[in-house]
């Protein structure tokens, strides 16, 4: 009985709009503001990181690249504030995204946001077992030349990894000493491609940095490289990492911001700079496939690389688990057998799933872009801004309003244009690329 109380949905309303907002069954307000500071920095300084150099600073070059970066810095910190400001709008604490639009804004703003964050992060976890297969298959080359472990095998390698992982961490606060485990890791990788970069472009000839292409498609590809920018520093799930701080909650997410804005973003700008400066134009999309060196040290980089993609799924798979958790029940003993055997059918079956468009489609960075256009940027730059002048209307001035506004129509303009951009670059690479690629 003292169960079912835990999970009946409670309704918060906005008049005219009512919500239905079950009650979670995960952890929530039990971390400190360093904790979650790590799991904001995993985020950024995960193994998408070191591919950086070849999809942001390759097509747009050194004054548009680290410009990018450093404003996109900027840009992401004031937006992520903006959210944990209004995590507690109405005297509430909305610990899921859809939470506080449906209670802002009503049941179709609740499942629109729903739809395009699940969608979002989905396309994020395949990102990641893709990322993950890559770096095993850089592994595997170093020792030996038979190529025939294709990539397709190597995701699915990747992809059981992250089930196991899966059915052993039960929430978001469980990742605890993972945290420690990530950040050592991160440190290993960086380390090691920033100084295998350096040692390669001080003995390197002369690079190119020009920006490839013609006038057209460099258009195209800087209007994509732009949208790349908003996954570097950004979850789209701001209120769901913020529901596991302790109180003050706002006070405490941003001090979490302000160390991942700060300290936890210096490794993923110095090795893009790094990897930009000692390849230049041929800067790859997995800075590991460019290095030379011991082969042990760039076994360990790619092992390194590997491991960690598994740990930061799970971060971004985190709010599908709690959904699924929470919709059906599980709470008690991380190691109860119902438990134990739901996390391993459900979450075995979503990662089924993942893994299997992950080896059939391993190009689908593409999609990503498509909707980074219609889900991320909205998530991140456009809803926050809205959001908060809905929430703070009788605090803040008509200046302060008309800035928000001017915000939400320029991030329109963006993804509209990276929208165009993308649909352009998947009808290309859908010409290139077969089913089940070894790319």
């Amino acid at each position: 009985m003292g169960e079912e109380k835990e999970v009946i949905s409670h309704v918060i309303s906005s008049p005219p709009f009512e919500v239905e907002v079950p009650q979670t069954l995960h952890q929530t307000g039990q971390d400190s503001w360093f904790q979650v500071g790590l799991v904001l920095t995993t985020t950024v300084n995960c193994a998408y990181a070191l591919g950086y150099a070849g999809t942001i600073m390759v097509p747009l070059g050194w004054i548009g690249g680290v410009t990018g970066m450093v404003l996109s810095t900027i840009i992401s910190l004031y937006a992520s504030t903006l959210m944990a400001k209004i995590h507690q709008y109405g005297e509430k604490r909305h610990i899921r995204y859809r939470d506080l639009a449906g209670f802002m804004y009503g049941y179709r703003a609740y499942v629109i946001v729903w739809g395009l964050q699940y969608a979002n992060l989905f396309l994020i976890n395949i990102g990641f077992i893709i990322l993950g297969g890559q770096a095993l298959k850089a592994f595997y080359v170093l020792f030996r030349e038979d190529h025939e472990m294709k990539l397709p095998y190597f995701i699915i390698i990747a992809g059981l990894a992250c089930v196991l992982f899966a059915v052993s961490v039960p929430h978001l606060s469980a990742l605890g000493v993972w945290m420690a485990v990530s950040t050592f890791l991160s440190i290993v990788y960086f380390t090691i491609a920033f100084a295998l970069c350096f040692k390669d472009g001080i003995n390197a000839p002369p690079r190119d940095y020009s920006i490839p292409g013609s006038s057209s498609s460099k258009a195209f590809t800087t209007i994509g490289a732009a949208a790349s920018l908003v996954f570097v520093y950004n979850t789209g799930m701001i209120p769901e990492i913020q529901a596991t701080v302790r109180a003050p909650v706002v006070d405490n997410m941003l001090k979490a911001l302000y160390f991942q804005f700060t300290i936890g973003v210096v490794p993923v700008h110095a090795v893009t700079y790094m990897g930009y400066w000692a390849y230049g134009s041929k800067s790859s999309s997995y800075l590991l496939y460019n290095v030379s060196g011991p082969v042990w040290l760039r076994g360990l980089a790619n092992i390194a690389a590997f491991f960690q993609s598994i740990i930061t799924l799970h971060i971004f798979a985190s709010p599908t688990y709690e959904y699924l958790d929470t919709k059906y029940r599980i709470s008690g003993s991380v190691l109860a057998f119902r438990n134990l055997s739901f996390r391993t059918v459900v979450r075995g079956g979503y990662l089924a799933i993942t893994i299997f468009l992950s080896a059939l489609l391993p190009f689908l960075g593409d999609f990503m872009s498509f909707t980074g256009a219609i889900s991320t940027i909205p998530l991140t730059f456009i809803l926050p801004n809205h959001m908060y002048i809905v929430a703070m209307r009788k605090q803040i001035s008509s200046l302060q309003k008309s800035w928000h506004w001017f915000n939400i129509l320029f991030f329109s303009c963006i993804a509209v244009a990276a929208l165009v951009a993308s649909v352009r670059l998947i009808a290309m690479d859908s010409k290139t690329y077969h089913a089940f690629a070894d790319l």
